[in-house]
């Protein structure tokens, strides 16, 4: 044998188990941080100093209310006098929660803000060190918050006191984009001929994205608030419902818009005034993105044609099935509701023995940064099957965001 081709194999030799060690192993690994009792619970964000917050069902499953969860504890964080809160956003990193939450009393006007089907005046809530505190509405019954920056600024929705005959259902009042500051509540402008609106997240900069459009639900523009003004973020081509939900600190906004013809959606990242589309898995017809770190990662699901989803997360314009960074016998990774600095990701897990959904937490294998994804192979992207979600974790995911033809019923205001 020649003697290069003898140095060759013993170079194989040698190196061999360097090369095995190298190939793709679990980015992730997945914890199941439970529920208050019942069967059934979300994780909607995670701040940088790891405080998660979302919802749970409580045992039996009679009731939701508002969690938060660190360091392995998940805190109960009460209603309002009603029976269920809601929170749908992430925290600050003070721990600062927020949602709404059902009071004692039913609303005058029949109207079911929170939409848990007991008409009742739903409030939006600061949950701080235990204390859940209710917030004032523009003169009108409810509102919700949906995220506390590390400023103490607090961007949300709340009623205001006009009755407004093109609502679903007619005559409630309208809705309305809101920022509260130091208790006090302020309005925010829609876009030209809007009536009514819902900031979704607001960053460090007191920077926020959310939508306005129409009182029937129908129409939704993607909107960024900067400094008071409103900024139109575009489209992806479609006419109907076009939605900011997550905003980093460098001012990029994700979330969800129409194509064109309004049949279908997809994530998009906005970004210096370019909407770009974000795709979907491969053999999917839809997708929407829920979160955004300052190292620009991006998390969210993806969508087949009956709805399931699987988690997703865009790594340099690439989307990635979070299945396939993940062990092969761990909980299903259904949607990526947020990602910190850190790269750990808030999400809902499926538990096949259990058949529950349940809020999890994705710890990050390594160094937890953008090179630690990025080196997924691209055979890797698309290799988890789809799934079939259960019934009650499609709705739910239907009641968090009004996503197009996968919801049933009347948008809700989140």
């Amino acid at each position: 044998m020649k003697p290069k081709m003898l140095a060759f194999l013993h170079a194989c030799l040698l190196f061999a188990p360097l090369l095995v060690s190298a190939q793709p192993g679990p980015h992730y690994t997945v914890i199941d941080l439970g529920t208050l009792g019942g069967t059934y619970s979300v994780a909607n964000g995670i701040s940088n100093s790891g405080w998660v917050s979302g919802i749970s069902a409580l045992p039996g499953d009679t009731a939701i209310h508002a969690i938060a969860w660190r360091s392995g504890v998940m805190t109960d964080l009460g209603t309002l006098g009603g029976p269920d809160s809601n929170n749908a956003f992430l925290p600050n990193d003070w721990g600062v929660v927020t949602g709404d939450a059902e009071t004692s009393t039913l609303d005058p006007l029949g109207q079911d803000f929170c939409g848990f089907g007991t008409h009742l005046v739903c409030l939006p809530f600061v949950w701080w060190h235990g204390v859940m505190v209710p917030l004032p509405t523009l003169g009108g019954t409810s509102g919700f918050a949906a995220q506390a920056n590390n400023g103490g600024e607090l961007a949300g929705a709340a009623y205001n006191t006009t009755l407004d005959p093109t609502c679903i259902p007619p005559e409630v009042q309208r809705v309305e984009s809101v920022i509260w500051e130091d208790g006090r509540i302020r309005q925010l402008p829609n876009y030209p001929g809007d009536t009514v609106g819902a900031a979704h997240a607001i960053n460090d900069e007191g920077q926020i994205t959310g939508w306005s459009g129409n009182c029937a639900f129908t129409l939704f523009h993607a909107l960024l608030w900067d400094h008071g003004r409103a900024i139109y973020l575009g489209s992806l081509g479609g006419a109907m419902n076009t939605q900011g939900l997550a905003i980093n600190n460098q001012g990029r906004v994700v979330g969800f818009g129409d194509l064109a013809g309004d049949t279908t959606f997809h994530a998009f990242l906005w970004e210096r005034g370019v909407m770009a589309d974000l795709g979907t898995l491969l053999g999917d017809v839809a997708s929407a993105a829920d979160g955004i770190n300052s190292k620009g990662q991006i998390v969210g699901g993806s969508f087949d044609a009956s709805g399931n989803t699987r988690g997703t997360i865009w790594q340099n314009g690439v989307i990635i099935d979070l299945n396939t960074l993940t062990a092969p016998n761990s909980p299903i990774v259904l949607f990526g509701d947020g990602i910190n600095d850190a790269g750990q990701i808030a999400a809902e897990i499926y538990l096949p023995d259990t058949g529950q959904v349940h809020a999890g937490l994705l710890i990050p294998r390594g160094r937890g940064d953008i090179d630690s994804v990025a080196s997924t192979s691209a055979g890797e992207v698309n290799r988890a099957p789809s799934i079939v979600m259960p019934e009650i974790a499609r709705q739910w995911m239907q009641r968090r965001v009004p996503y197009g033809r996968f919801n049933a019923g009347p948008h809700r205001p989140r």
